[in-house]
Parts: structure tokens; C-alpha cells; sequence
């Protein structure tokens, strides 16, 4: 089924050897996503196109990946000299904390580069200490936080949201009320706590959905199921393209982090099987038409 082209429109990059991400230069912490001790070197444009060989990719959009607090600029700024020099990666999602007074004088300084396309703060909020990444719930509701998300459609940027599937009514209210500024879920909803959840997970995927201006990207299913198989992701699959709607719906590899727990061929030729009896046009969107369209490449 190579005959479809690849955009992948959730992947990282990074190099610990010249830049500075605290969660790996600083050594493997607790997460989300178990022991990723294993990932913990450089992984570089080359490297990327590598794991990707098999499959027919043409496009890319680069994820923040926790690059230095102090200068997330700098991250925009490599990655466009490499897509400068490479052609990969196509859309840049940035780093910035709305909740920063300057967050407008930081999205004009991402938006110097040519391919930078949005914002991605991870919002994810647990009661386990090791899969959370803010301080305290519902930031999103504060005024100071809504302060600087208004600015994203003021300059026609995406914001990328990373959440756990509790918080998708909260993030519902957030989309009603900035019907303007498309919002792009990570890795279907991030469901990390086992397979007793999935209802949850489906009922609160269908309460975001209401919500015209969230997309899907089906991606990061190995997270929680460390040795995932074709059956064991196809229920979370197929309920978020017929949630969301083939329309909204893209697949996207997370490598690296992914290749903790797979191969890159592994990854996209599930997708392939799960979708081989839809139609060439639907194939299409999900594999690259909607990537295209909702990152603006």
C-alpha cells in the first residue's frame, strides 16, 4: 500500500550532544511512557529518514520535544536550518507557556522561521507524579492562560493539545470558545492507563469531537500498551476515525519515542491494515491529504 504518500505530522528530533532538553540531557526521570533510557542519544534528521525508509514519506511536522525552557526559539531556529538543508521537516509545532506575559513578543520569534506552523504546551494533569506536566489542574480556565492562547489566531497558528482523556470537557469549553484557532489532539487522547479505561476514554473522545475545531492524531498507542499489537490498537483506531470522522483523523509515527516499543514499518503498516478495506480517497486523508491541510504545508 505504498501508493499512498506519507506525511507524518507528529515526530522529534534531538541532538543531546549540542542542545540542551532537561529530560534527557539531565538523565531518565519517571514518565508517562515507562523507562526511555533507550532513547537517550542523539536522533538526528538522518536518523529519522532511516526509520522512515520503507514507507513512502514526503512530508513531516516536527513536535516540540523539550527543548531548553530558557530558549525555545532555539528549537525553532535549528530545525529550520535543517529543513533548510534537508527539506524535513516541513511544519515546526513550538514550545511557549501561555501563561508568560511576553508569549506574544515568543510566537513573532517562532513565526521568523518559515515552517513553524503552532504551539504545542502539553497539558496533561494526573495524580501520579510521574505522568503530569503541569503544577496544578484546569490552567486552562485561568484568565492569564486565555490571555496568551487569544494570540494564536491572531497570527493563524494551531495549538497542538496533549491531555489525558479526564480533561477533554475541559478542553471542549476551550475550543467553543476559540472557534477560530484549530486545535490538533496528540496521540488520540494519550490513553496511558490500561485497557479497564476505554470506555472513558470513547465517551470523553466523543464530547471533544462536538467541537469542529479539534482534529485527531492517531499516534503514541504504544505509550500505554508497551507490546501492542495490529488487534490490540484497532478498538482505539477505529472508534477515533468514526468519532472524529475520516475528515479529522491523521496517523503520525512519535518517533522517537515510539520506537521504544516498535519499528517505524511496524507503526504505519497497522494503520494500513486496520484501513485496507477503506477507500483509496479515505486512505488518502488519513495518511496525508489532512495533515497537509490542517498544518498548512
Amino acid at each position: 500500500m505504498n501508493d499512498i504518500p506519507l506525511i507524518d505530522p507528529h515526530h522529534h528530533l534531538w541532538d543531546i550532544t549540542n542542545n540542551y532538553y532537561p529530560w534527557l540531557n539531565d538523565g531518565p526521570k519517571p514518565s508517562a511512557f515507562g523507562d526511555y533510557s533507550a532513547i537517550i542519544s542523539d536522533y538526528l534528521i538522518e536518523d529519522f529518514l532511516a526509520d522512515a525508509k520503507n514507507q513512502n514519506l514526503v512530508k513531516s511536522v516536527h513536535l516540540d520535544v523539550g527543548y531548553d525552557p530558557k530558549d525555545p526559539v532555539g528549537e525553532t531556529r535549528w530545525l529550520q536550518s535543517i529543513a533548510d538543508r534537508c527539506g524535513f521537516p516541513n511544519g515546526i509545532v513550538g514550545y511557549a507557556d501561555f501563561r508568560k506575559p511576553d508569549v506574544a513578543d515568543l510566537l513573532d520569534g517562532h513565526l521568523q522561521y518559515a515552517n513553524f506552523r503552532g504551539i504545542r504546551q502539553s497539558m496533561n494533569y494526573h495524580p501520579d507524579p510521574a505522568k503530569t506536566y503541569l503544577d496544578r489542574p484546569e490552567v486552562s480556565r485561568t484568565p492569564e492562560w486565555r490571555r496568551g492562547f487569544r494570540e494564536l489566531a491572531r497570527r493563524n497558528l494551531s495549538y497542538d493539545l496533549q491531555l489525558y482523556y479526564w480533561q477533554m470537557a475541559e478542553f471542549y469549553d476551550l475550543a467553543r470558545d476559540f472557534p477560530d484557532t484549530q486545535i490538533i489532539l496528540n496521540h488520540t487522547g494519550m490513553q496511558v492507563d490500561g485497557q479497564e479505561h476505554f470506555d472513558g476514554w470513547r465517551k470523553a473522545m466523543r464530547k471533544l469531537a462536538e467541537a469542529d475545531n479539534v482534529a485527531c492524531k492517531i499516534s503514541g498507542l504504544g505509550m500505554g500498551d508497551f507490546t501492542w499489537t495490529t488487534e490490540t490498537i484497532r478498538p482505539y483506531v477505529e472508534a477515533a476515525i468514526e468519532i472524529f470522522g475520516v475528515d479529522r483523523c491523521m496517523f503520525a509515527s512519535n518517533f522517537p519515542v515510539d520506537k521504544l516499543f516498535s519499528s517505524y514499518d511496524a507503526i504505519f503498516d497497522a494503520f494500513k491494515s486496520i484501513t485496507a478495506a477503506y477507500p483509496k480517497s479515505d486512505r488518502m486523508k488519513l495518511f496525508h491529504d489532512n495533515a497537509e491541510k490542517f498544518y498548512l504545508l
